[in-house]
């Protein structure tokens, strides 16, 4: 396993793990940390009225079994009532709600742990105009304000937030109907619609690439998952208000695919319920009838995938796995999503039928531990109102905190392998992650892996002229019956000067690591901590290894883009196995390594290397024994929205490489300067002559528009 430290340009060394460095002294301090549960408690009589007369001394409430001492007990009072329909003959405006008095509250607090909006239905409208078209745009839009018209109630307190590339908070949380009307209305039609059509990154059909993920900053040009981290921020700004809270999601899906992080989704869902926020995804695309060949917002199609009908199953399948995800979130935070509904409004007024009148009840843990683990929650009422055959709902459970300061060393080799195993992924330090495979033998393969983390998730400590700080990872290759089938575990030390610790946010860490498996399908869940402050990252995602042995088309490895070659004496921060993995990496050849750009993302100053493998292509019986050559056509081609905007001349790859039987490499390089910034879908074109075969992988990339150039100075 390899590290090294990358920039842009420039290569920075890092020391062996054998280097040490001193830590300061720190004088012991001792604290105690207490924990404050707040469980939201509707409890219904035999006729499935709520029940609104109970006390603090009418509940039980047991964690773990065991009975804890409840704080305050707070009923929450909700109508259903809708507020009289807004229209244009409206001679007297409906009351407005009770104001807001932060005297009172200041006073109360002594006695509740309610926030000032006491007695209401807190809904949050989020807009995902980034994965909307116009039209989609104007019904949700349309929806809205309809609901805020006709069926808001005195109870309904509405916050609206948009998601474009950033999450913004446009209108806080208000009962001002007439506010929240003009707030929706000034929505401006189009906006950011332009990446809707680029939101689909599942692989082409016959695509048998590499897996490949976009992270942070420059790598979330292609990242799915922030849409899901957006709604993961947006859930823990709900925290802070101890009531239920409705975030309804109103947007065209999420695409999920075997390319994205996993663990995001489960730790949004997971920070959801922590929040006590229930997620109403709603479709805008409403009912929709899949076009064969894509409807007059997709481009032409290519290939012939629009006549054996693959295309169309591919359609059906993205929009299924779209609303999977939907559905997910619904499902696991206590939700409804609405789909192939036309009427988007009635997702709204879900929220208004499953927000009845609650209790809030709130407790101090008697578990201090700060471990991370799950803990369950049971509710009861006391024995004497058994006669009441009450039906509670309530959460059942939460993760309890933890610290990473605190933790002994055993701990923390304990969290890190928990952090492995649990189905409470962390996301506190954002990782990119590419798996490839290339053939060995007939039934082996080399899994190369790549992972990238941002500098700024590193915390360096020292003094004088030397920084450092500590990695550790663990990842484990689960096959399809869920068996281990590879593990890795390292610990790497890095040491850099002070200059360029100050430097480190424009610059990213990657790490190399490989196993040796045989075709399947398999399941990688990669966790990173960073020893400084402690922060994990987790990532998941499935990818299959094809047994190209039955493949009658031209068999391929996956396609690796790069921009950068090292060489193999410059990685001084290598491990004992190190030799091992040199010998059967495909991408390390005459003492050098190509470095797998992770996040696909070039500036135009940069050459874009391409490199792949064909396996078993075809040699004339003809030629002679001292000539036996293959003749493999290749050249790169980059298309937008489904146009060739550009193509590179044809090479051709004849020489076999001599210690692998049947493996060709294959070489391209691009010079990016003439090609203008953007994201491109990049095809590979590759042509055996010889044996009229061929294949087409694609993949992602992006091209960042270049620094601007200083204004002249005037020659006046």
């Amino acid at each position: 396993m390899l590290v090294r430290l990358l920039s842009p340009v420039l290569l920075f060394q890092l020391i062996s793990p054998q280097t040490v460095w001193a830590q300061q002294q720190e004088t012991p301090r001792f604290s105690l940390t207490t924990s404050v549960v707040t469980v939201n408690v509707t409890v219904l009589d035999k006729d499935g009225k709520p029940i609104d007369n109970l006390t603090k001394n009418d509940f039980e409430i047991y964690e773990d079994g065991k009975l804890q001492k409840l704080q305050a007990v707070d009923f929450q009072r909700l109508t259903s009532a809708p507020l009289p329909t807004l229209t244009a003959d409206n001679a007297v405006p409906p009351p407005a709600p009770k104001a807001y008095n932060p005297d009172l509250e200041k006073a109360a607090a002594k006695t509740t742990l309610m926030s000032k909006y006491q007695d209401r239905r807190l809904m949050v409208l989020l807009f995902d105009f980034s994965s909307m078209q116009p039209a989609e745009q104007a019904r949700a839009r349309d929806a809205a304000i309809r609901f805020l018209k006709s069926q808001m109630t005195s109870s309904d307190s509405v916050s609206v937030m948009v998601f474009s590339s950033s999450l913004k908070t446009i209108q806080d949380f208000t009962s001002d109907r007439d506010l929240l009307i003009n707030t929706i209305d000034k929505f401006r039609l189009g906006e950011s619609s332009e990446n809707a059509s680029v939101a689909d990154e599942g692989s082409d059909a016959q695509d048998t690439s590499g897996q490949f993920v976009a992270d942070e900053t420059e790598f979330n040009i292609f990242n799915s998952d922030l849409k899901l981290s957006a709604l993961e921020d947006a859930a823990r700004t709900l925290g802070q208000y101890p009531e239920k809270k409705a975030l309804i999601y109103i947007s065209s899906g999420i695409q999920k695919n075997g390319d994205d992080n996993q663990s995001q989704l489960r730790a949004t869902v997971n920070t959801a319920i922590r929040a006590n926020v229930a997620f109403y995804p709603i479709d805008a695309r409403g009912l929709s009838a899949l076009v064969p060949g894509g409807d007059a917002t997709a481009a032409s199609p290519f290939g012939t995938n629009i006549y054996s009908g693959s295309a169309q199953v591919g359609n059906r399948n993205n929009f299924n796995n779209q609303q999977e995800t939907l559905a997910t979130l619904a499902i696991d935070t206590g939700g409804k999503a609405l789909l192939d509904s036309n009427d988007l409004a009635e997702g709204i007024r879900q929220v208004q039928k499953d927000f009845s009148s609650y209790y809030v009840l709130s407790y101090v843990s008697a578990n201090t531990a700060q471990d991370g683990k799950y803990r369950r929650i049971q509710v009861k009422l006391a024995p004497r109102l058994a006669t009441l055959r009450a039906k509670l709902d309530y959460r059942q459970g939460y993760y309890g905190a933890t610290t990473f300061a605190h933790m002994r060393d055993a701990d923390k080799e304990s969290q890190l392998s928990q952090a492995l195993l649990s189905d409470n992924p962390v996301t506190d330090m954002p990782i990119a992650v590419e798996i490839d495979y290339f053939r060995m033998e007939k039934a082996k393969y080399f899994v190369p892996i790549s992972v990238k983390i941002p500098g700024s998730a590193l915390i360096f400590q020292g003094k004088g002229s030397k920084q450092a700080t500590e990695l550790d990872f663990i990842a484990e290759v689960l096959d399809a019956r869920k068996r281990p089938a590879a593990t890795v575990r390292d610990t790497i030390p890095l040491k850099i000067s002070t200059d360029v610790a100050g430097q480190i946010n424009q610059k990213s860490i990657q790490y190399d690591t490989g196993v040796t498996l045989t075709p399947g399908s398999y399941s990688l869940r990669f966790v990173a901590r960073e020893n400084g402050n402690g922060k994990v990252g987790t990532f998941e995602a499935p990818f299959t290894i094809p047994d190209l042995s039955t493949e009658k088309k031209l068999r391929t490895s996956s396609v690796v883009l790069s921009n950068q070659r090292e060489p193999i004496a410059d990685q001084v921060a290598g491990v004992k196995n190190s030799k091992k993995l040199v010998a059967a990496n495909p991408l390390i050849a005459d003492g050098e390594k190509l470095l797998p750009n992770v996040t696909r993302v070039f500036r135009p100053s940069q050459t874009m290397l391409v490199y792949t493998e064909v396996y078993d292509p075809t040699i004339p019986d003809f030629l002679p024994e001292n000539f036996r050559r293959a003749n493999i056509q290749a050249s790169l081609a980059l298309y937008k929205d489904n146009k060739k905007i550009f193509e590179s001349p044809a090479v051709r790859a004849n020489k076999l490489n001599d210690s692998r039987e049947g493996t060709l490499p294959v070489w391209l390089q691009i010079p990016l300067a003439s090609i203008a910034p953007g994201k491109y879908d990049c095809q590979v074109n590759l042509i055996d002559d010889f044996g009229r075969k061929f294949a087409f992988p694609r993949t992602s990339m992006a091209i960042l528009a270049g620094p601007k150039e200083p204004p002249k100075a005037s020659s006046e």
